[in-house]
């Protein structure tokens, strides 16, 4: 008999936990996972005491579904996805509804609601962040894909979505096609970006001041109070406070090479594709890349030379820098997100509201914070803004920084202590407001060897010129194109 309002597929931690959350908001939910003892495993277990139901075959699960069938999807992307579609697709009707809570990559989600459409399938993309404790209390949900299937999904996902202070939902409809995981990728790419910008304040104040981990707590518990207030924030303050089970701080005990699952190289990829300067989060990708080569990090830390990483001038004073670093770092990454979605939007004709972006962030992700109200009102001020630097409030923040921000960039540099965020984010920003920069002899190199041809300040933009530089007598140019 059909009584289950939704069903997941997939029983991994997210699975489950967005399971029981659904169940807590007062939805019948029934489960199914393709290794058939997670099912009783889980009513056995965290689900026990409950009405959740569970189907040992397919075919029982869609049984127990009603019309129309809504399915949530919670397994690795790639490949696995398409075999579940693949299994699923005998079994479905007309107006049936297919939902992805992995992490997929937009361009396949793209596909995947084309291909449905085409067999009367409704295809949801969502991106879900906040970990396992936001499945299981309240995640940041950001659906995307074929428009029709909102209606019918929207009442669960609003209620277990994560609550902004305002009161309203973490969850929103993004746009067509694959927004919806795209906007889950730019979060992902700004969450590599936070993370380092934290972790270079961490290396800076360890290094420089020889602080130690409670103290290290201490200061960002402080910062958390202030315009850095974050969930990262917060955690890292956690994080500097833990100790082993012999009593020395954990952090000194974590082997300093990163992992990735790879949404920050999707991020910086899709930047060099749509031809957008995202700096910052493109050196977070290339810091992981960069920790994991340790072996050879070791061999080259006793033969190559370097300054002494002590900082001796005002304490006080430098922690105060490296917060401002941080902020202002903060804001251009950002920035370069919102850059990115915005010419995302132009050339995959999306219609993004990034007010609505920045609020489906504000509560249940893992880079929600205070800040992000900031950016909501700067996109109510100016829907149409080009850059977030352009706003007034941000403007303005960004200058208060300056002092601060330069100072530990340089004062890094002469330490030797690696800060590539804070400098490519403010080489970025200093290219940013520079009306001229030297690419003019960039493009007269280019048409001096490749005859590439260039543009003239006193022409208008889209003629371009070849000089013939050797006097070969040649005024064959090369073709024009933007890579």
């Amino acid at each position: 008999m059909a009584t289950a309002d939704i069903g997941l597929i997939g029983l991994a931690v997210m699975g489950q936990n967005l399971a029981l959350n659904m169940m807590d908001h007062g939805f019948k939910v029934i489960v199914f996972n393709r290794t058939v003892s997670k099912v009783d495993v889980f009513l056995n277990g965290p689900a026990k005491g409950t009405s959740m139901m569970g189907a040992h075959t397919l075919k029982e699960f869609i049984q127990s579904l009603k019309k129309p069938r809504r399915i949530m999807m919670m397994v690795k992307a790639g490949e696995a996805v398409d075999e579940l579609i693949e299994e699923l697709l005998p079994h479905l009707e007309p107006g049936d509804i297919l939902i992805d809570g992995g992490n997929s990559l937009f361009t396949d989600t793209n596909r995947r609601v084309k291909e449905l459409k085409e067999k009367k399938i409704l295809f949801i993309g969502t991106g879900i962040s906040g970990g396992e404790e936001g499945a299981r209390y309240g995640p940041s949900i950001m659906p995307g894909g074929n428009p029709d299937a909102w209606p019918a999904v929207k009442p669960i996902f609003q209620a277990i979505a994560a609550k902004a202070d305002t009161g309203e939902p973490c969850c929103d409809w993004v746009g067509d096609e694959g927004a919806g995981h795209y906007v889950k990728m730019i979060h992902n790419g700004i969450e590599y970006g936070d993370i380092q910008i934290i972790c270079e304040a961490y290396h800076l104040l360890r290094q420089g001041l020889n602080l130690q981990p409670y103290q290290l707590g201490n200061i960002f518990a402080s910062w958390n109070e202030g315009k850095l207030n974050s969930y990262l924030i917060e955690i890292t303050s956690r994080v500097f406070q833990q100790k082993d089970e012999d009593g020395a701080p954990l952090i000194d005990k974590i082997l300093d090479v990163a992992g990735q699952k790879g949404t920050g190289k999707w991020t910086a990829i899709n930047a060099l594709d749509l031809g957008m300067p995202l700096t910052l989060i493109g050196e977070a990708v290339f810091a992981r890349n960069l920790s994991s080569l340790k072996d050879e990090r070791v061999k080259a830390s006793k033969i190559l030379q370097g300054p002494q990483n002590n900082y001796h001038g005002d304490r006080d004073g430098f922690i105060d820098q490296v917060r401002q670093a941080l902020y202002a770092s903060k804001m251009v990454s950002y920035a370069q997100g919102f850059m990115l979605m915005r010419q995302a939007a132009q050339d995959y004709k999306w219609k993004l509201n990034y007010g609505a972006v920045a609020l489906l962030w504000r509560g249940g992700c893992i880079i929600r914070s205070q800040f992000l109200g900031k950016i909501k009102e700067a996109y109510a001020r100016n829907p149409e803004l080009e850059n977030l630097l352009l706003d007034q409030y941000f403007s303005q923040e960004i200058a208060e920084c300056q002092k601060g921000w330069r100072s530990t960039v340089g004062t890094a540099a002469e330490m030797g202590v690696p800060t590539p965020c804070f400098n490519t984010s403010l080489a970025y920003y200093d290219g940013y407001r520079c009306a001229r920069l030297p690419a003019n002899l960039l493009q007269a190199l280019r048409d001096f060897f490749g005859a590439h041809t260039y543009e003239r300040i006193d022409t208008p933009r889209g003629k371009f010129f070849h000089t013939d530089w050797i006097g070969s007598g040649s005024g064959v140019s090369a073709s024009s194109y933007n890579a």
